[in-house]
């Protein structure tokens, strides 16, 4: 897929992007199919419709993958880009093991299409459901964030959707937990689907509902949308659901952790009974085998697993992320080393532009950087690699094809420019470091709304990630100096050519104070090594993540995958009885709990959803810790824990439930 050096507002990060985007803003892709995850596809039961039973496969991904076919150093763009990118290590390829796309039963047309964006080697969880999918069997698949879920269910969808003639009454339903995922899920359909001509509508809200009500009577194949929109056009009338021939429900479990049980038993009850239904979660908790067990017939079950270092010992790497706005990011970077030291760092960027601009500011920092990408001779590469590997360099700054089999031995730091379009990109980088029983920092860098790309990564990896604050001015002055100290401290005990410099120490020192002398050569020393520069604050925008705090394989401290919609949520109906009442019918507060007052109830239409979902959001706390919610007509009372009542206070303040103003404060009981 051609690469371009766009602005980060511009990039693609298959965590929230997938395909590039081509057209408005009204979508944003996602799950793009990533070429690095060249590994061998799974075997899968060939049980066509006349088998009645369905194959179950469990798939662990293998630690090494095939490489794609090397670049060659006329390499556009693309080959810079995590999307073009095979593995990262050196291995044979016979090309007798090795699924691709063409192999799985899709047609010409969505083949060509992913042609032009330049996939070919499905990912294990695309391996294992496509061809199922496209024999009609229901599937229950478990695959982590990041593995290619959207287009395991896409594609086949659209090769389905081809073949029913157009209607009024979409063919395809998709149903997400976010507003945010439903604009990525539908523009990866869309780009998937561009050889098609397919009608695709992303219903959610937080957006005028006028034009939805519009493309819906104009005719769609293909609904994608979050449960609280879509059962809202259900009731109106606007959406009919009764000759849909294939439901699925994308992060099963976040959309029930976030309260859309109901909403989803509705929605699959408003489609026909001899459905194709397809399931896909992060996890297997009881409720979604429950939801299995009552919407799925015989379904095919998936089960892809995380990795595992191949000698069963995870590496030991230090991971820690950085959030700054995009100007700011290689002042950040620099700040960064500057505090860490490294021995050896590799800073991979996405394309070449940010790669050259980024060896010219990090040489301009005293840094010796070496680029490394497509567009460099070979021997250029090959004279960046081994500068590195003697010493002489200490950054390499790369795109990811061109550091395609990297091993230093020395290397210490591992950083991301820039966050990875896939998780497997993520591992396969970090894995660079902490080899042979030595620590080894990954560093990545993001944007202020990064949070969730962050979250996604910890949870795939099942490692906590520690989103620290940019080194400020002062921390940065104190480690220049502590530089220095150890340097003069280093020269005592060199005492080569000492009888060089006592005469002029002895001629100073008779007209001054030598602890004058001292700090005169000291502060000499310090200018000269120029660790004087002149430095501005970088913004702190990691205001909604504390310091230090990790993000773990749960996603604990962020909430629920991206942010969701005021006005979306879930019925929230298994809310409602929460609350708890003395005798005297006083709203009894349950030991370690703070009751809060909101100023809006039932006559503005807030719910219990509403309420947990705009606490969980604004406040960075899971929905299942809140406590007990009484909603009355003016106004509703949340238990919280009594830790976290501080921060929902101050979250909590300006913030809008159904587009109207929140006031909170501590109820009195």
């Amino acid at each position: 897929m051609p690469q371009s050096d766009t602005p980060d507002s511009q990039q693609h990060n298959e965590f929230v992007d997938g395909p590039a985007s081509t057209e408005n803003d009204d979508t944003v892709a996602i799950d793009a199919v990533d070429p690095s995850n060249d590994l061998p596809a799974p075997t899968i039961d060939d049980a066509g419709p006349a088998d009645l039973t369905p194959p179950t496969a469990t798939e662990e991904p293998a630690a090494e993958s095939a490489p794609a076919p090397a670049s060659n150093d006329d390499a556009s763009d693309a080959d810079d880009s995590d999307d073009a990118s095979g593995d990262d290590d050196d291995g044979d390829d016979d090309g007798d093991d090795t699924v691709r796309f063409s192999d799985l039963g899709l047609s010409d047309e969505l083949l060509s299409s992913l042609t032009d964006l330049g996939y070919e080697i499905p990912t294990p969880i695309q391996a294992e459901s496509i061809p199922p999918l496209l024999d009609g069997f229901d599937l229950l698949g478990q695959a982590a964030t990041g593995t290619g879920k959207t287009a395991a269910f896409a594609l086949p969808m659209l090769d389905r959707v081809a073949g029913a003639g157009k209607s009024k009454i979409p063919f395809g339903l998709v149903l997400v937990p976010t507003r945010e995922l439903a604009n990525q899920v539908a523009e990866a359909t869309k780009q998937y689907g561009a050889n098609r001509g397919v009608r695709i509508a992303a219903l959610f809200g937080g957006t005028n509902i006028g034009p939805q009500f519009s493309l819906l009577k104009s005719g769609v194949d293909i609904v994608i949308g979050t449960p609280g929109r879509v059962l809202d056009h259900l009731k109106r009338g606007s959406l009919d659901l009764s000759r849909c021939a294939m439901v699925v429900l994308d992060e099963a479990d976040e959309m029930l952790d976030m309260g859309f049980a109901e909403d989803l038993e509705a929605i699959l009850d408003a489609a026909p009974p001899e459905r194709q239904t397809v399931l896909f979660s992060a996890t297997m908790p009881n409720r979604i085998d429950s939801i299995a067990s009552r919407q799925l017939s015989d379904p095919v079950r998936i089960s892809i697993k995380r990795a595992t270092e191949t000698d069963g010992t995870p590496p030991k790497v230090r991971q820690t992320a950085y959030l700054s706005h995009r100007t700011h990011r290689a002042s950040a970077l620099a700040r960064i080393l500057d505090m860490e030291s490294p021995e050896a760092a590799i800073v991979f960027c996405r394309t070449r532009g940010d790669v050259d601009e980024l060896v010219d500011v990090m040489n301009g920092r005293g840094y010796r950087a070496e680029a490394l990408h497509g567009g460099m001779s070979q021997d250029q590469r090959d004279r960046a690699m081994g500068r590195l590997k003697n010493g002489i360099a200490t950054l390499l700054i790369a795109t990811d094809v061109a550091a395609r089999g990297i091993d230093v031995d020395h290397l210490s730091h591992v950083v991301n420019y820039d966050i990875p379009q896939t998780t497997e990109a993520y591992t396969h980088r970090i894995g660079r470091v902490g080899r042979a029983g030595r620590e080894g920092i990954a560093i990545t860098l993001g944007g202020p709304k990064d949070h969730r790309k962050i979250n996604n990564i910890a949870r795939y990896t099942g490692q906590p990630i520690a989103i620290e604050k940019v080194p400020t001015v002062n921390d940065l002055t104190a480690k220049r100096m502590e530089i220095t100290r150890n340097e003069v401290a280093e020269k005592l005990n060199d005492t080569e050519s000492a009888d060089l410099y006592r005469s002029i120490v002895e001629s100073l020192t008779a007209d001054n104070d030598p602890i004058d002398v001292a700090i005169a050569a000291v502060r000499l020393a310090h200018e000269t090594s120029g660790r004087t520069s002149v430095e501005q604050e970088i913004p702190d925008v990691s205001s909604h993540a504390d310091k230090g705090k990790k993000w773990d394989d749960r996603g604990k401290g962020q909430g629920h995958r991206g942010q969701r919609d005021r006005n979306d949520r879930g019925s929230g109906k298994s809310f409602e009885n929460r609350a708890v009442r003395n005798s005297d019918g006083s709203h009894h507060v349950e030991a370690g709990f703070v009751s809060l007052q909101f100023n809006l109830g039932r006559s503005a239409g807030v719910r219990p959803g509403d309420l947990v979902g705009a606490i969980a959001n604004e406040s960075n706390i899971r929905g299942n810790e809140i406590g007990a919610i009484k909603i009355n007509d003016k106004s509703a009372f949340v238990q919280v824990p009594e830790k976290h009542a501080g921060k929902v206070l101050r979250s909590m303040d300006g913030a809008k439930i159904r587009n109207k103003p929140v006031r909170v404060r501590r109820a009195n009981n």
